[in-house]
């Protein structure tokens, strides 16, 4: 019987000893779970213990407390080649000396899989990554891209339960990177197996993931879909590492529900927001505001969380225009979208404008203070 959950990590904890002799928790009391046919993402910069999760999945590290399961076996010491799984790695690693095709069917050949039914998967996964008939050529005649594709086509073409990825997409240009996340979302949707995805890339995270784990010091800080991630943030960190924000210290007067009235000491206001971490009345914590949610007009539009300020700094980037705000001797950000084409030099704020800035109660989120 197939279990719910492709991968399961259960209060895994991993110590490494340092050259000082002192012992780090890489991973420390992570637990997951990981569902069938899901693509995962485990986001966080370097050394967050993201990758040293992914190799535990994979066999390359064996936990030094809790437990690796997949799909409902515990895996215990059990050796990277007798697991359910396949790794795709930044660098790829495809043999030079071979062409594509023997790249592809190098796994199936090692398990004394029949020449015949090597080449009909070697074939349909050529076709699944878009590269039939590139499979005589060697991987140097291939761009990045493709390279990628292969890569991924040698570990699909084993049928994994679960595909492992770490930073696939690291080593191409901006660009192509973004193409590639299109195309890896659509590919997975295709086969229809489990992708536990690391990056450090937030775009890509969100991009990519039905779900995501946003980690930090070996912990998982916040598990969530991308919007959630990104809407409702349960602490300042997780606010400030997924995209651009405005934090303001704060304490906490009074909560009704998810509502919240906060004291910002800075500003001498109260301001009305919506609690997405565990505070209480009278707490020290952060106000987060995203600088794309903020409203900016003429004259006070609204009484709630309204205050003027004056511009100091408007960038024009294109697609939005970064307005920088002084507020009462706070610097605030403020992203606004350009909806209208014109050279018109009105349409644009300017330095030393005064303007009113209106932040709606639903996009003012409390935080506990990390």
């Amino acid at each position: 019987m197939t279990s719910e959950f492709a991968v399961e990590l259960r209060e895994v904890v991993k110590r490494f000893i340092t050259p000082e002799g002192n012992k780090l928790a890489a991973v420390d009391n992570v637990t997951m779970q990981i569902k069938q046919g899901e693509f995962f993402s485990m986001l966080g910069s370097s050394g967050c213990g993201k990758t040293t999760s992914l190799r535990m999945i994979a066999g390359f590290e064996w936990p030094t407390e809790g437990e690796v399961f997949i799909d409902g076996e515990p895996q215990g010491h059990k050796p990277p080649f007798l697991r359910p799984v396949n790794t795709v790695f930044q660098n790829y690693a495809l043999f030079q000396h071979m062409t594509v095709s023997e790249n592809i069917a190098f796994g199936l050949e090692m398990e004394k899989v029949e020449r015949k039914e090597i080449e009909r998967r070697v074939g349909e996964a050529l076709d699944m990554v878009k590269l039939g008939g590139m499979g005589r050529r060697k991987p140097k005649q291939l761009s990045g891209g493709q390279q990628q594709r292969i890569a991924l086509a040698r570990a699909l073409v084993k049928r994994p339960k679960v595909l492992l990825l770490d930073e696939p997409l690291g080593a191409l240009d901006l660009k192509l990177r973004k193409e590639m996340q299109l195309e890896l979302k659509s590919l997975q949707q295709e086969v229809g197996i489990t992708f536990i995805y690391v990056t450090h890339d937030q775009e890509e995270a969100l991009t990519m993931s039905d779900r995501i784990a946003v980690m930090s010091l070996g912990k998982v800080r916040q598990m969530g879909t991308a919007v959630e991630i990104y809407e409702r943030p349960t602490s300042r960190f997780v606010a400030d590492f997924i995209g651009e924000s405005n934090f303001l210290d704060g304490k906490v007067k009074s909560i009704k529900g998810d509502q919240a009235v906060v004291s910002i000491a800075a500003w001498g206001e109260d301001l009305a927001g919506i609690v997405t971490g565990k505070v209480k009345v009278g707490d020290d914590v952060s106000v987060s505001i995203r600088p794309e949610k903020v409203r900016l007009t003429d004259k006070q539009g609204i009484k709630e969380n309204s205050l003027e300020g004056v511009v100091t700094t408007s960038t024009y980037i294109g697609s939005d225009t970064h307005i920088y705000l002084d507020i009462r001797g706070l610097r605030f950000k403020v992203w606004e979208q350009n909806r209208i084409s014109t050279l018109d030099p009105r349409a644009y704020y300017i330095n030393g404008q005064k303007v009113w800035v209106a932040l709606l109660p639903e996009n003012t989120l409390v935080l506990p203070r990390d």
